[in-house]
């Protein structure tokens, strides 16, 4: 048999494979010998024997990482935003804030060098993919915005007569939130303390110290404040709450929710919630007087508006109606099966109509008796929620029935041309979801300037409402959760998960934290901006800049570029120059040197350069802090 000829593709293979042989022989590059001469073995050299592992450590543990690992540009821009608040503010607040950023950056180092072991404690939790742990900078972020606000609050205290009680209150929440990320800390810490390898050991080492002494520098700087006694037991025992409510409430996140977040964003969600719900905790019992000390070490200031008391009784209600329907549906099934197969039971239900119905008869139950039970507890609402905010809309209802034509108008216009753009799939995803930021920045800018109070009223509307439909989208209630499945799928990029979708809400709380947190007093008037300018103007010129004619990158494997950044933050200084001139047409007084307005926007870009976190959650918060300054 004639044997088959070979092909073009293996004879060109041949011949560069002869050629590459030839380079390395020492021949010319197209010479072809008629036969290879053998090459003499020559014995290797034998390699030093490493030491004996210590028992129980398996495989001998990693070279030291490297001074580049150790000092990404992630942990650098953290580092300089948290040292640039901590100078700005008394040292019995910033050295508690300095410990934790050591602690913080001990627990990622141990987390990150953990992450390749198969036998990992932290393998049960499964994290974003594609992200960091981003512990540092989810560690710090929060005490930051707080200590920030501290600072901008103690420029009014010797003119304020209340200034001294709201400026004791916001001081324990910073405590709250401080103590909610260490207690996170030291979760991490327990999970990864049998780890055998040498480098995380001494990571772990290092993190158990700082947290301690983070731990006696709260005890020296805050309860010695106190008359000590039952006084402070009492302040201590709920601050202590509060860390253990984050740890629960970060393990569920982790449990529940697996490649919805990195541990970074979990604990910023986590210490977030538990503080805002601590909040509301301690207004409640300040107005019920569960004791004869609770209003004397919650100290609540009694300046809240009605709006902010309208959107935090929604909020309750929605966050706790999964509770509410879980246990009506258990109740339902229970009934109806007399305790046989419970489970399946509930999720064959939970398909079903009967699932859907439970559901909206919870959510009718939250809205009209649980919201307006607590808006009457606390504020003394004599209406309904709903029919204050259509009494409050109608009132001097010229400027806001315009504004609320102006914002269907934009909604409508701007979805329905960027839902047909998603369907023809000849536009990146990135540049359509940047162009909602753009549509974000049209929406929210004149509502700042023109009407602030009726604008934190829209954001606390329109973040219930993406909360309903996005319970009605995950438990598929019937006749939407289908539809809005399908419509909000189109809208989707790499961070959302199979699970939740979170790009909407990162967008929204973006843009409404920032405007939620100036209210009151606020004597920088670009601050309740920080969202709108760091997510639609300054995200958005640097993604397309970058992704158009961005060439030097960042770091070999990121994607962001040096052009990108430098369009960002130019674009940003740019619109600020012009909203102060609109804003002094309007009143205001820009006290801010420009100085500090060019750090607060270079170190915010530079994050969003580096991170890999969701960037719409944490630069805007990082923005707002450097801007209370």
């Amino acid at each position: 048999s004639v044997p088959a000829r070979p092909s073009y593709r293996e004879t060109t293979r041949t011949r560069r494979g002869r050629a590459t042989l030839n380079q390395l022989l020492g021949a010319g590059p197209h010479a072809s010998p008629p036969h290879v001469r053998p090459v003499r073995a020559v014995s290797p050299t034998p390699l030093p024997s490493l030491p004996p592992s210590p028992p129980g450590s398996g495989s001998p543990a990693p070279p030291m990482a490297s001074s580049s690992a150790l000092l990404t540009g992630e942990r650098l821009v953290v580092f300089l935003f948290a040292a640039r608040v901590a100078l700005a503010a008394p040292a019995r607040l910033a050295a508690p804030l300095a410990l934790l950023a050591g602690a913080a950056l001990a627990v990622e180092l141990a987390v990150d060098r953990s992450a390749a072991a198969p036998s990992s404690p932290l393998r049960r939790f499964r994290t974003r993919p594609g992200a960091s742990s981003g512990i540092l900078l989810g560690a710090t972020t929060l005490p930051c915005v707080m200590l920030a606000r501290l600072i901008q609050l103690s420029r009014i205290l010797p003119t304020d007569p209340n200034g001294a009680q709201e400026f004791a209150y916001l001081e324990m929440q910073y405590w709250a939130v401080s103590i909610s990320c260490a207690s996170v800390l030291a979760f991490f810490l327990w999970h990864l303390r049998q780890s055998a390898n040498n480098e995380i050991s001494k990571a772990l080492k290092y993190g158990s110290l700082m947290v301690v002494l983070y731990l006696v520098t709260f005890l020296l700087f805050f309860l010695l404040k106190t008359d000590g006694g039952l006084l402070a037991m009492t302040k201590n025992g709920y601050l202590l709450c509060h860390g253990v409510a984050a740890v629960i409430l970060i393990k569920h996140i982790l449990e529940k929710f697996p490649s919805c977040s990195s541990f970074g964003e979990g604990l910023l969600v986590s210490s977030g919630l538990v503080v805002y719900f601590g909040d509301i905790l301690a207004r409640t019992l300040s107005k019920m007087e569960v004791s004869a000390s609770s209003g004397a070490f919650i100290h609540t200031p009694g300046t809240q508006s009605e709006i902010a008391t309208v959107i935090q009784g929604v909020l309750l209600g929605l966050f706790l109606l999964p509770l509410l329907y879980k246990s009506s549906l258990q109740v339902w099934v229970y009934c109806r099966t007399l305790g046989k197969q419970r489970t399946q039971a509930i999720e064959k239900r939970a398909e079903k109509g009967t699932g859907s119905a439970v559901f909206y008869v919870s959510l009718l139950v939250v809205l009209l008796f649980l919201v307006p039970s607590w808006t009457r507890l606390v504020q003394g609402l004599e209406v309904h929620p709903f029919v204050w905010v259509l009494n409050y809309m109608f009132t001097n209802s010229d400027e806001r029935l315009l504004l609320c034509a102006y914002w269907i108008f934009v909604i409508c216009v701007s979805i329905r041309r960027f839902y047909s753009i998603s369907k023809q799939s000849k536009t990146e995803r990135i540049l359509l979801r940047k162009y909602y930021h753009l549509v974000a920045v049209l929406i929210f800018s004149p509502a700042v300037i023109f009407q602030p109070a009726f604008l934190d009223l829209a954001f606390g509307a329109a973040f219930a409402l993406f909360l309903i439909l996005e319970m009605i989208r995950v438990w598929e209630v019937y006749p939407l959760g289908h539809t809005i499945h399908q419509f909000m799928n189109a809208f989707t990029d790499h961070r959302d998960s199979e699970i939740l979708i979170i790009s909407h809400f990162s967008l929204l709380l973006g843009c409404a934290l920032p405007k939620w947190m100036s209210s009151g007093f606020n004597d920088r008037p670009l601050a309740p901006f920080a969202g709108i300018l760091s997510l639609g103007i300054g995200d958005t010129m640097a993604s397309m800049i970058g992704y158009k004619y961005g060439v030097l990158r960042w770091s070999k494997t990121g994607k962001k570029t040096i052009e990108g950044t430098a369009a960002g933050i130019t674009s940003v200084l740019a619109a600020c120059s012009i909203l102060v001139t609109l804003l002094a047409s309007s009143g205001y007084i820009l006290s801010q040197h420009w100085l500090s307005l060019s750090v607060a926007v270079t170190l915010s870009l530079l994050l969003e350069a580096y991170t890999t976190q969701l960037d719409n959650a944490f630069i805007p918060l990082v923005f707002y802090s450097l801007l209370c300054l």
